[in-house]
């Protein structure tokens, strides 16, 4: 690509953003990749890496990188307590990966940093988007960073900056949707655990759903609905979680809290993605319910599929961006509607729609044609 074309500046360093920058930079795009945090500040968050994502990481080298490190998971199981409602048996599944790939955000995101690297390219942190102005066929970008602030000509600007995009909101595109009552409550711990480290078990109880998930280094990741929890939930908290809806007939037991927090889950979709040479992805453009761990999975799909479709752009042909957004916001939407059905299964408190709900998930257990259409769209292998 021509040296004089003005760069495409990626805000966000997040999953989505990495991925996006790695698959332009192997196509000769020039990228700037800046975000405003510090270096090293994010946590683990999201831990889980589908079928679909596996594949499409694949172009961008770092998927063997990825499945060294995790943990692979071919089962999720749905409980009851005690009771085993649904079994999903991701070995079954066509392709090259037929499992769940466990492993915590921070690290993925260093595989992909690392990448990126080889490529020539580092992120320059501590740098936030302050305005962007459409200034005819190019963007006019003003950056802050505590050594200066910077004025710069960007040929595109696409926001991979989360939930309170900045460059959604310079946009202006309306951001759809609405949060969820509960507060959820996310946890990596150490514990003696009595079900397999092969499968990824959502827990139904009374008091709200639970997710336990097993990480490297014989870690688990503990996600949880929960009402006005504490902002760093302790070791007794999370072992009050366990015990009131984990297994009762061989309850887990914490050792050690390695991790916490507590947060919002929102439900909302951007009106559109694209706005003049501004365009969205991942976050920025969708969120939801960790139910299914679909959230950094559809944000590197967003990206990696865009590579193409933006390039193609800079050469006058926006049709092949436009038909992207079209097909990645049906993505979203679906993703959306799946995320929220499952939250809304799982927190059920009236005892007869719980038990609606159960005898619903056996059926589905035993008709293998449904199940298995289950699993790949959790996989996300049906798009």
């Amino acid at each position: 690509m021509s040296a004089n074309v003005s760069p495409i500046l990626i805000v966000g360093a997040g999953p989505t953003g990495l991925s996006l920058a790695i698959a332009l930079r192997q196509r000769g795009a020039r990228v700037i990749v800046v975000d405003r945090q510090m270096q090293g500040a994010n946590t683990s968050r999201a831990a889980v890496i589908h079928a679909r994502t596996l594949e499409v990481l694949e172009e961008l080298g770092v998927t063997a990188k990825l499945l060294e490190e995790g943990i692979i998971v071919p089962k999720f199981r749905v409980r009851d307590r005690d009771r085993l409602l649904l079994d999903l048996d991701f070995g079954e599944l066509p392709g090259s990966y037929p499992f769940t790939l466990m492993l915590p955000q921070d690290q993925t995101e260093a595989i992909l940093r690392a990448r990126l690297q080889q490529l020539g390219i580092e992120v320059q942190w501590a740098t936030e988007l302050d305005t962007v102005v459409q200034q005819g066929d190019r963007l006019v970008a003003h950056l802050r960073s505590p050594a200066e602030n910077i004025d710069m000509h960007a040929s595109w600007v696409v926001g991979c900056d989360g939930l309170r995009s900045k460059v959604r909101q310079a946009a202006e595109i309306p951001f759809v949707g609405g949060t969820y009552r509960q507060e959820f409550v996310l946890a990596d711990v150490k514990m003696d655990w009595p079900l397999v480290r092969s499968e990824v078990d959502l827990f139904f109880a009374p008091q709200g759903l639970m997710v336990v998930a097993p990480l490297p280094h014989d870690r688990y990741r503990i996600v949880a609905t929960a009402s006005q929890p504490p902002e760093q939930p302790d070791m007794s908290y999370i072992q009050r979680l366990i015990d009131e809806r984990g297994p009762s007939s061989e309850p887990g037991r914490i050792n050690e809290v390695i991790w916490s927090s507590r947060f919002h889950v929102h439900h909302r979709l951007a009106a559109n993605v694209i706005c003049g040479n501004i365009i969205l992805c991942g976050d920025a453009a969708h969120v939801h319910s960790p139910a299914g761990g679909q959230g950094m999975n559809t944000g590197i799909q967003d990206a990696v599929s865009l590579a193409d479709p933006l390039l193609h752009a800079m050469k006058g042909d926006r049709s092949p961006l436009l038909a992207w957004a079209d097909t990645r916001q049906k993505v979203a939407r679906s993703v959306v509607r799946l995320t929220d059905r499952m939250t809304r299964l799982a927190t059920l408190r009236s005892p007869a729609a719980c038990t609606v709900r159960n005898g619903i998930l056996s059926t589905i257990g035993r008709i293998p044609s449904v199940r298995d259409a289950v699993a790949l769209r959790i996989a996300g292998l049906d798009y």
